[in-house]
């Protein structure tokens, strides 16, 4: 998991006027001196040779123990990614409308909008990123150097490497073939409760950071193709960034599918498409047809799959956050996307997306913990949805502290969060065991832990 810091970031500047270094300053509520980079590696080409400032029109104080505690004052390492022109959708609706469009099952409108992206591996602090579509940008002066396209290429293979070299190195500390000896200035575990304790959750994480990295380049690809008026070939696209990958990393190809390999793959996708056809069609049509109160009845009577009742604790919390601030007033359309009580209702519902996904990874939904075979991938989403539950909670203490909503409901929606959170540490925890038993088990008893299909 990534420092994550955009929210508290009052402004900064990133200077990569010289080649094969970035510097810059960064600063955030909180703190009275700004944070020093010294980064070996260049950014994008659109930043290489520039001057990057940027400002934070809505800063967020996050609470003490959820954002800038331990972050080191000077971050040393290597660059990931720097740019600023990465595409992300941008709802084109109010935060109502599109939970109205998710509810209903329907898309939101969106537009694909510019985000800085600023990544990098801190000798002190592991993957540290600062991520906005709202930050105003600017770039100073003429380039003091420009990055080829083939020079782009290089840099970004070499971006990704760095990011290997780091989960490396923290798997072979947690293996203990190069922990931390006294004295020793990388720890990349310290303040960090989502660094991995065993080699299977080290794996996991670094096959998650390795998925994200290969959506991030196939989004932004689709968006540039988009932009050009190209036609798109998605499958096309995965495959060359996926051989892409592989080339960075020095991996060997795979094994060509057989014949009858591929012909069961062509007829998997069919059955797939077949039966989301179907299932999309009977749920329209079930929502056509329900009568009031007819959904509760199915969840009582058990007609339908029974959801983790954590799931359903914290669908209930987010649909009493959303109806409140709607019907209560504390926020409106003009309301900042960085607003506390925004923080407070975007993270619940995502966190909420999270913890389904976590226990539909388990494979066996009867069965927890879930088997070795399975863990790595629900222990990489348990830890997504409490990063989420974090945000939350840093949302929910910046409204008490601003007094932005009724005392006793911000009480109310507190104590449901710590105690959500809480159970939820407790489920990190059982599923950590089963792959710490994993690594003290005979070579090849134990399943891996994760899989090319992490969301």
């Amino acid at each position: 998991m990534a420092w994550r810091i955009e929210e508290p970031l009052i402004r900064g500047e990133i200077d990569n006027t010289t080649r094969g270094r970035v510097t810059g300053r960064l600063w955030f509520l909180g703190r009275d001196e700004p944070v020093v980079l010294n980064l070996s590696g260049n950014a994008w080409r659109d930043v290489a040779g520039h001057v990057l400032r940027f400002t934070n029109p809505a800063p967020v104080l996050v609470a003490k123990g959820h954002g800038l505690d331990g972050l080191a004052g000077e971050q040393r390492g290597a660059v990931g990614d720097i740019t600023a022109s990465r595409k992300v959708k941008v709802p084109d609706c109010s935060m109502d409308e599109v939970m109205a469009c998710i509810e209903a099952k329907r898309p939101f409108p969106w537009h694909w909008g510019n985000s800085v992206y600023l990544e990098w591996y801190s000798e002190q602090n592991g993957r540290v990123v600062i991520e906005s579509a709202d930050y105003e940008l600017e770039l100073l002066g003429e380039p003091t150097w420009v990055m080829s396209e083939a020079e782009e290429a290089e840099q970004q293979a070499a971006n990704g490497r760095a990011g290997l070299e780091f989960l490396t190195r923290l798997t072979e500390q947690i293996e203990g073939e190069a922990g931390n000896e006294a004295g020793s200035e990388y720890d990349p575990l310290a303040d960090d409760e989502d660094a991995p304790t065993s080699a299977g959750e080290a794996m996991a994480d670094a096959e998650q950071a390795r998925m994200d990295l290969l959506l991030d380049r196939v989004q932004a690809r689709i968006a540039r193709a988009q932009a050009a008026g190209e036609a798109l070939d998605f499958e096309r696209i995965m495959e060359e960034e996926r051989a892409r990958l592989r080339r960075e990393r020095d991996e060997p190809e795979p094994d060509p599918a057989t014949p009858e390999e591929e012909a069961a793959r062509a007829e998997w996708i069919e059955e797939m498409n077949a039966a989301a056809e179907a299932a999309l069609t009977e749920i329209g049509a079930d929502a056509d047809n329900a009568e009031p109160g007819e959904e509760d009845e199915d969840w009582l009577t058990g007609e339908e799959e029974l959801e983790h009742p954590l799931v359903t604790r914290c669908t209930l919390l987010t649909e009493r956050v959303h109806a409140d601030l709607k019907t209560r007033g504390w926020l409106d359309d003009a309301s900042s996307a960085e607003h506390p009580l925004w923080e407070l209702a975007n993270g619940t519902m995502i966190a909420g997306a999270k913890l389904a996904g976590a226990f539909g990874a388990a494979g066996d939904e009867e069965t927890w913990p879930p088997e070795a075979l399975f863990a790595g991938g629900v222990l990489v989403r348990l830890k997504k949805a409490r990063g989420h539950f974090h945000d939350a909670l840093a949302g929910l203490v910046a409204a008490e502290e601003q007094d932005l909503a009724e005392p006793v409901w911000l009480a109310e929606v507190h104590a449901e969060v710590t105690a959500i959170l809480a159970e939820l540490d407790g489920l990190i925890v059982e599923v950590r065991a089963v792959l710490e038993k994993a690594d003290d088990a005979p070579e090849g008893s134990a399943g891996d832990g994760g899989g090319d299909d992490l969301k």
